[in-house]
């Protein structure tokens, strides 16, 4: 009976901690690209995820991200840009730049390899 009632007091919890690591709100690191000689620039540093998160672009000044990479995770080896039709092999070099076109102003997401890991540009 309390063996009964242990498994089921740990089915709950670990269902909790399921629901609460998909469903849960968590603050999103952000940051404004550098703006320096009519070019912006920013940094995003992947490290068991990415930092920061979101990176904020102004509308209409030529960009470029760097990602930094900092993990030997395989799934985070590559930086997947669906919309922009980018698939950048990070694990080759230790910076890797990506032109990021700021014609008009949204959102453009990214992922890692495996779509565990998301990110997200905001050109405003």
């Amino acid at each position: 009976m309390l063996v009964n009632g242990l498994v089921i007091l740990a089915a709950a919890a670990l269902i909790g901690l399921i629901i609460w690591w998909f469903f849960g709100n968590f603050q999103k690191s952000s940051q404004q690209a550098d703006l320096a000689n009519g070019r912006q620039e920013g940094q995003v540093v992947v490290k068991g995820g990415y930092e920061p998160e979101v990176l904020y672009l102004k509308q209409g000044v030529p960009a470029e991200v760097t990602f930094k990479m900092e993990d030997k995770t395989a799934c985070l080896s590559h930086v997947v840009f669906s919309s922009l039709g980018v698939d950048k092999d990070l694990s080759k070099e230790k910076l890797a730049k990506i032109q990021i076109p700021t014609d008009k102003a949204g959102e453009i997401d990214y992922a890692c390899g495996m779509g565990m890991f998301h990110g997200k540009i905001v050109v405003r």
